[in-house]
Parts: structure tokens; C-alpha cells; sequence
């Protein structure tokens, strides 16, 4: 035995007429296959998957690394390229608003069945200008994501994600993935109190091999483990019936899926076994990109040798459907659903060496009844019906209203009705936008588009402008307030967390991990908290005045100015991966002046009109943080090092910025 689940029998029934039996078709349809990334598969592989599985009534999962918008568009025999289930990870490679309504379901990966504990990890070598564009990093990096969500600290944030991720895109299931581990049920019921609409237990076994050899063989647990304690575990707290449990970990035949479904599973996701049926030859060299099969790799010319066509994963999933309705024949059952939750048709083979008895209890019950959806903000529905004539491109709206900190995400609703009508462009030459009063509640702007301009007077909690794709968020004090913006907190904590686009500016200072994961946008803010532009890989963030420690932690992109005036900074700079820069280059320093001139007109930042006025000495006081040049004995020529110059240059905004530059 290599397995549990081959330490099990099944206890001896009497047997049905295989006609008997649900369709092939039904049981089809519960197959999934399990994420894995643009990036960790190539281009063609992915494709190809999607393609068989959409034409089976199925599901794939895209993994952490976003997908291709063209293939959205896009067939292969008459069936879309595009998956159906979209992955929200802990970097947020590739999540942009389009990206999230174009989905059926939306994953959130809290960790990996073969290395929980750790984040994704993808070698520079697999890192080309296409994965480097669909995760809106640089080329020829390694990506690594955190081990946590930074927007992810317990069960009422995760509550938060799921309730955001339903704003954007409300026909998608919202599903939370979870490694199977002891007390891992506890964990699951919080998820379901949390309104998910599944579940996925994933075990320590199957994808693509790539993750460190010290993990695929020291850590993670059977899925049979942390799947019969998570079915008994909501069956006890009255929770099944309102979300479905999936589970993967190493499936390969009908008999792990009758397995799965008599602890509780409803739904069985497939990953090695699905790329051995495209042509898979099992070289586990998925982490070298030289994958002989054309599988695993990003080279052309390996990916040139894929083989692998839809059909011959439809015909795998066939003939293991057929082989599930012959097992369910002869343990006299007519359908998977007879089945979940049914572990006492189970025992111990004779031969079994390990206590298998705890997984062995009887807890029949499976989904029958939806969550009931946490309502929406009465303002972000009223923003829905007043931005309709600029929905339509007819001409630009303006609305004000009052909100508080109960109204949650606001402009993710709105955000995600413009993607799903003009994609990630945005609106069509109108705008809308939203002057607001008050406190906004947690992920204010998240998701926000070209298009857009929320403008709040007031303050906002933690995660604005979470995965915004375009538009501005612009945060002030309120009218008459009598304190000193710049030393006093505006936002919350892990702003702009995996943002590709827009500009967020705030008038005070932020909280925590601002701009974690920042990979396109522009921020500008008076001071920030502990670990901010961690793990940055695109765009640019001005902080005018302190920050705390661990500045630039694993930052391999994009630039960041921080004004020093106590001398302080260099010690609170994470210098492992980037490096302190004065400013010297005239054009640089124009540039930067530009940017703050702008930022003064559209907050009116006493700090920024303080800094402006006496520009000639203040510039002097900021550095640089970019990332090292990790190639030798680069000369000045070559150094590719981006600055505000670049920003200025190539983003929508510049118009303004240089009208700013002039007034």
C-alpha cells in the first residue's frame, strides 16, 4: 500500500443492474482539474485543458498565475479556451476585475497540498515576457508568493475576501481552498459560516511535481485525513448542506472517487493523472523548464513537441466515469449522492498496520441548500442604478452620497459591471465619479477600472484599492479639519494589495503593508506603516514623509521615493533585493516634481504645497528604492533601472501631470 485510501475495503453489499445507475454525464460533470498555473504549464497545455473541459460540462482551475484576456475569446474545436474556475492566491498574479468576472468560480487558495506553509513559487527561467505580462511582473525573475494573504489574518477576513469577490462578480461561486491537516474541519466550518459556496480539501499528492523535493516528500497529509474530519466536522455544526466539498490529492481511478465521495466529497479534482493523458512521461523535471513532453515548460522549442489533444483527457474522464458507475453497481447504489458522507460502508483491510477508525464514521449529508448572501451596501447598489447612462457610454456621471464604516467595498460592484461590459479598458471615453463623505468599511475601491474616480472625504479601513486594474482613489480629510494630515493615519492597513493599474492618493499616512504586491499602480501618501511595497514587482509609490521597518521586502520591481528628512530611512529599508538612490538626473527630479504637483492639485496636500515651495532644497531629501540590476557590469547605458520619468511617460495620466507641472 502507498496510500490510505489502500488500507480500505468496502463493506460487502448486495449489487444493481449497471442501467441501473446514474449517467456517465452525471458523474462526469463533478470532475474537475486541479489548478495549475500559466507559468507551472505552457500556453498550450492550459488551452488544452480548458478546451476538453468545457466541452464535458466540467471545470478547470487557471492556478495563481491570471490568464491570457485573448482567451476569453478564443476556441479550440468550438469550445473556450478560457477556465472557469479563476484563482485568487496570495501574490494575486493576475487578478485583475476582468479576469475575476469572467469567471464561474473563484478560488481562494489559502495554501498548496504539497508545500502548505509555503507560497508559490515559479524559477526566473519559466518567467517570459507572455508570464511576465499575465502576472504583470518583469521577465526573468522569480516569483514567489507570501506564504499568507496579507488581507487574510482569520475567519472575519476571509468572510471579507469572499464578500468582495461576490461585489465584483455575483453569478460566481466563491470556493476556499484548504490543505488537508489535522484540525483542518474547525477551519472549514468558519469557512462555511463565512458564506462560501464550496470547499476544497487538497491533499499532499498530485500537479505538476515542481514544488521543492523537501516538501513533496516532508510535508503535507493524505487528503483522506483532513476530508473525513472536515465532513464530520460541519455535519456536527449543522453546515453541509450549505456549501459543497471538493477534494484533490493524487485521484487516479474510479475507486478513489467512491472513496472521496463515502468521506464526504461531492466534487473530485484531477491533476497528474489529467497531464499523463495529454502525454505526461512522469521525466519530474517540471521545475528545470525541460520538460520533454511539452507539459511543463515555457521553451518554444520543447512546447513545440505537446501532443496532447482535448480528446484524450475527455477520454480518460469517460472511461473513469464508466468505471465509477460500475463501482456503484456492485455496492448497489444508484448515484454518487447515496454515497457522501457514507463511511461506514468502509473498513480496514486486514492487512491495515494504522488506526483508520476515526475516518470510518457515518456522517451522511451533502449541499442542499445555498448560503444566504450577505446583503449589498445600500450605497454600492445606489451607484449601480446612477452610473447606468455612462455604463452605456452616453455620458458622464457624478453622484454623491454619505457612507459609513458598514458600507464594504464600495466600487467593486460598479467596478465589476464596467469590466464585464468593456473588459479591463474601462469605460468608453465617460467617466464616473463619486464624491463621497463619511468612513468607508473595509475594501474601498477594490477592484476599481479605468473609468472611475472615487473621491472620499473622510477615511478608509483596511485593503482600499485591493486589485485595482485602472482609475483613481483619491482620500482627504474632511472640509475644516483643524489636525496635520501628514501626521495622522488616513487608511488601513495592505492598500493596493496586487493592484496592475490606477493611482491611489491620500492625503495622510497609511497603515501596514501598503502597496504589498503593488504591480502597476501609482500611490502617492504622507507616510506609511511596517513592510510597505513588499513583494512589489510594477509601478510607483511616493511617500512624503515617515515609514516604518522593513521597507522594500522582496521588491524585484517597479520604483519607490521616499522623502528622509530625519536621516532615519536607510535603517528601516529592506536592502536584501533593492537598493538607496539619490536623485540626480535633472529630468528624474522634474518628473518627480511633476507627480507631487499633481497629487497637490487633486488633494490639496498642505505637505505637498510645503515640499513644492521649497523644492529647490527638499528634493535633496529623497531616495530611490528599485530593485538591484542583478546582471554583472552593467554600464550606465544599459541600466534599465525604472524612474518617475518612465511613469510620467508612458501612463494615461500624463496630460495631467504636465498641466499640473505648469500651474
Amino acid at each position: 500500500p502507498t496510500a490510505l485510501r489502500d488500507l480500505l475495503t468496502f463493506v460487502p453489499a448486495t449489487p444493481i443492474p449497471l442501467d441501473q445507475v446514474e449517467p456517465m454525464e452525471a458523474i462526469r460533470a463533478r470532475f474537475v482539474v486541479s489548478a495549475m498555473s500559466i507559468g507551472a504549464l505552457s500556453p498550450e497545455t492550459h488551452r488544452t485543458i480548458a478546451a476538453a473541459m468545457n466541452s464535458i460540462g466540467g471545470r478547470n482551475n487557471t492556478g495563481e498565475g491570471g490568464e491570457d484576456p485573448h482567451w476569453y475569446h478564443e476556441q479550440i474545436n468550438g469550445f473556450p479556451v478560457s477556465s472557469k474556475i479563476k484563482q485568487v492566491a496570495s501574490a494575486r498574479f493576475g487578478v485583475t476585475t476582468e479576469y475575476l468576472v469572467r469567471a464561474e468560480e473563484l478560488e481562494i487558495k489559502m495554501a498548496q497540498g504539497s508545500k502548505p506553509g509555503e507560497g508559490g513559487q515559479l524559477p526566473p527561467s519559466k518567467v517570459t515576457p507572455f508570464i511576465a505580462r499575465l502576472r504583470h511582473t518583469a521577465p526573468n525573475i522569480p516569483l514567489i508568493s507570501p506564504p499568507p494573504h496579507h488581507d487574510i489574518y482569520s475567519i472575519e477576513d476571509i468572510a471579507q475576501l469572499i464578500y468582495d469577490l461576490h461585489q465584483v462578480n455575483p453569478q460566481a461561486r466563491v470556493g476556499v481552498k484548504l490543505v488537508s491537516s489535522i484540525g483542518v474541519g474547525t477551519i472549514a466550518a468558519g469557512v462555511a459560516k463565512a458564506h462560501a459556496d464550496y470547499i476544497l480539501i487538497s491533499g499532499h499528492d498530485g500537479g505538476t511535481g515542481a514544488s521543492p523535493l523537501q516538501s513533496i516528500k516532508h510535508a503535507g497529509l493524505p487528503w483522506e485525513r483532513g476530508l473525513a474530519e472536515t465532513q464530520q466536522v460541519l455535519v456536527r455544526n449543522g453546515l453541509r448542506e450549505r456549501v459543497k466539498v471538493r477534494v484533490d490529492g493524487g485521484f487516479k481511478t474510479g475507486r478513489d472517487v467512491i472513496i472521496a465521495a463515502m468521506l464526504g466529497a461531492e466534487e473530485f479534482a484531477f491533476g497528474t493523472a489529467a497531464l499523463v493523458s495529454l502525454g505526461c512521461d512522469m521525466a519530474r523535471q517540471c521545475h528545470l523548464n525541460t520538460c520533454p513532453t511539452g507539459i511543463a515548460t515555457q521553451r518554444e522549442n520543447l512546447r513545440a513537441k505537446f501532443s496532447g489533444k482535448p480528446q484524450y483527457l475527455i477520454n480518460y474522464l469517460t472511461l473513469l466515469a464508466e468505471e465509477v458507475r460500475e463501482w456503484l453497481a456492485q455496492l448497489g447504489v444508484r448515484s454518487l449522492d447515496e454515497l457522501i458522507g457514507r463511511a461506514d460502508l468502509m473498513k480496514c483491510a486486514g492487512e491495515a498496520s494504522v488506526d483508520l477508525e476515526p475516518l470510518l464514521v457515518a456522517a451522511p449529508g451533502g449541499f442542499s441548500r445555498p448560503a444566504v448572501a450577505v446583503p449589498q451596501s445600500p450605497v454600492a447598489g445606489q451607484l449601480l442604478v446612477e452610473a447606468e447612462q455612462a455604463l452605456c457610454g452616453e455620458h458622464s456621471v457624478l453622484a454623491q452620497h454619505s457612507i459609513s464604516n458598514s458600507d464594504r467595498s464600495i466600487g467593486a460592484s460598479l467596478a465589476g459591471e464596467i469590466a464585464r461590459r468593456y473588459g479591463n479598458a474601462g469605460l468608453p471615453g465617460v467617466s464616473i465619479t463619486c464624491i463621497l463623505q463619511g468612513s468607508a468599511g473595509q475594501s474601498f475601491g477594490a477592484f476599481c477600472v479605468p473609468g472611475m474616480r472615487l473621491i472620499l472625504n473622510g477615511e478608509a479601513n483596511d485593503y482600499v484599492g485591493k486589485s485595482m486594474t485602472g482609475g483613481q482613489i483619491i482620500i482627504t480629510p474632511p472640509p475644516g479639519a483643524s489636525f496635520p494630515a501628514h501626521e495622522n493615519t488616513i487608511l488601513g492597513n495592505t492598500a493596493l494589495y496586487g493592484a496592475t493599474g490606477g493611482q491611489l492618493l491620500a492625503a495622510g499616512r497609511a497603515g501596514e503593508r501598503f502597496a504589498v504586491r503593488n504591480s502597476g499602480a501609482l500611490a502617492i501618501v504622507e507616510g506609511v506603516g511596517a513592510h510597505a511595497c513588499e513583494y512589489m514587482t510594477a509601478g510607483m509609490v511616493v511617500v512624503l514623509g515617515e515609514t516604518g521597518q522593513n521597507f522594500g521586502a522582496g521588491m524585484s520591481a517597479g520604483v519607490a521615493y521616499v522623502l528622509d528628512m530625519t536621516g532615519v530611512f536607510p535603517t528601516r529599508c529592506n536592502t536584501e533585493l533593492v537598493e538607496l538612490q539619490r536623485i540626480g538626473n535633472p529630468d528624474e527630479i522634474e518628473a518627480l516634481r511633476t507627480v507631487i504637483s499633481w497629487y497637490r492639485r487633486k488633494t490639496r496636500s498642505w505637505r505637498a504645497a510645503q515640499l513644492l515651495a521649497e523644492w529647490s532644497r527638499m528634493h535633496r531629501a529623497f531616495w530611490r528604492v528599485s530593485a538591484r540590476n542583478t546582471t554583472e557590469l552593467v554600464s550606465p547605458e544599459q541600466d534599465n533601472t525604472p524612474t518617475a520619468r518612465d511613469y510620467l511617460d508612458m501612463h494615461i495620466y500624463n496630460t495631467e501631470l504636465v498641466e499640473a507641472s505648469h500651474s
